[in-house]
């Protein structure tokens, strides 16, 4: 069996992505692969017998500007991390590097750690970073692809990250470095959860011959379906504008179905106050949930919501619905409608469509058998198409390829 190092900014369920990760080394793990995490320190994160040379988190927001500029560079290209990672790598002598979310934190620097020994790297993209510095594809709320050719540049011209001319500067540079300074060509696959990213990318000029399409998954052993059980509609995610919240809290002001919102996020003050000047008592927040809250609120509910109006990659929140018998009803953009079967497994709807997202709420919701109907068809097609063992085994096969 390989001996393969798993890079990512979090050693933590910090989100989507960490899941994924985390899932990937339980898999394999199990399978007889040794396995090495690598992350930045945390509090939070899991223990690790190399969690001595994990670089220190760096938050780049709460820095006074006399610092800003040497965190800046580290954002771009961390010297100090990639020593770090050297360390780990001359010490484990592993056969394989799979990386995560390693932009921002970690960096690109540890690429270079990895090449310099001969080692094999594999990267998995969660979101669109490659092809948008500030990695959503989003101006101002509005779908924006300008750079999706190389024309960084526009992402310090819009201000696109955070608003914030600094961090949107700095994202610019860090996606000129990485392209002109040739980050990228060590980098065997580059694995992605969803066609429509793959697509995406394959545009800004990563060769396709690199880009693997290898869709998320979910161990179905760890779920109980339970079909047609209708307490409340579910929406489970961040706070944010471009997940659509405001479009569904319009939608249910005219569909007043219970509404359960889990997540947290910079939109939240102002959701509830949306909530509460039009006296939507059917709608309640329930804040950041984990472990066994979210799985009791994943398991009765109704269905699942993902209003998004921005391109969504593979959200793991559809699958996990799936696997508990749970259709859903989600926009029409980005990866969603790869896995979101028009009423076979739940319902598209145009994003940013008030009046759509609430003819589908009030369907699924009165439609009891449709519902049940659709939730048995849900958790087939994520056994079919999406379980542990498929994943692993092409993992596997991805690792064996690269290695001999």
């Amino acid at each position: 069996m390989s001996r393969i190092v798993f890079a990512n900014n979090y050693y933590y369920p910090r989100g989507g992505s960490e899941r994924v990760m985390l899932d990937e080394m339980r898999w394999l793990g199990a399978r007889g692969h040794d396995i090495i995490p690598f992350a930045r320190q945390h509090e939070r994160n899991q223990p690790s017998p190399f969690g001595e040379f994990f670089p220190p988190m760096v938050d780049f927001g709460e820095l006074g500007y006399i610092h800003k500029p040497r965190a800046a560079l580290d954002i771009i290209y961390s010297r100090s991390t990639k020593a770090s990672f050297a360390a780990v790598l001359d010490q484990c002598r592993c056969d394989m590097v799979h990386g995560h979310n390693i932009y921002g934190g970690l960096t690109y620097s540890i690429i270079d750690a990895a090449r310099e020994r001969s080692i094999p790297f594999v990267l998995t993209l969660h979101d669109l970073k490659l092809a948008c510095p500030s990695y959503l594809m989003l101006n101002r709320g509005a779908i924006c692809e300008r750079c999706g050719r190389g024309a960084f540049w526009n992402c310090a011209l819009q201000r696109c990250h955070k608003d914030s001319m600094l961090a949107s500067l700095v994202n610019m540079v860090e996606a000129y470095f990485n392209k002109t300074s040739g980050k990228y060509d060590w980098i065997s696959s580059f694995l992605c959860p969803s066609q429509f990213l793959l697509d995406k990318i394959a545009v800004s000029g990563v060769p396709r011959t690199k880009l693997v399409h290898l869709p998320n998954a979910v161990n179905t052993r760890d779920y109980q379906p339970s079909f047609g059980k209708n307490d409340y509609a579910l929406y489970a995610g961040r706070l944010s504008r471009e997940k659509g919240l405001l479009t569904l809290l319009e939608a249910s002001k005219d569909v007043p179905i219970p509404l359960r919102i889990a997540g947290t996020g910079p939109l939240e003050a102002l959701c509830k106050g949306y909530v509460e000047r039009s006296g939507m008592q059917h709608v309640t927040f329930e804040g950041y949930c984990h472990g066994d809250q979210l799985k009791d609120l994943f398991r009765n509910a109704a269905f699942l919501i993902i209003p998004s109006e921005s391109y969504e990659n593979a959200p793991m929140s559809i699958l996990e619905a799936y696997a508990y018998g749970k259709p859903v009803i989600g926009s029409d953009l980005g990866g969603t409608p790869e896995l979101v079967s028009n009423n076979q497994t739940g319902m598209l709807v145009p994003a940013g469509d008030v009046r759509a997202l609430a003819e589908a709420m009030a369907t699924l919701w009165h439609n009891h058998k449709l519902l049940e109907d659709m939730g048995r068809a849900a958790r087939a097609r994520v056994e079919a198409d999406f379980s542990s063992e498929r994943h692993a085994d092409r993992l596997s096969e991805i690792y064996r390829n690269l290695i001999h």
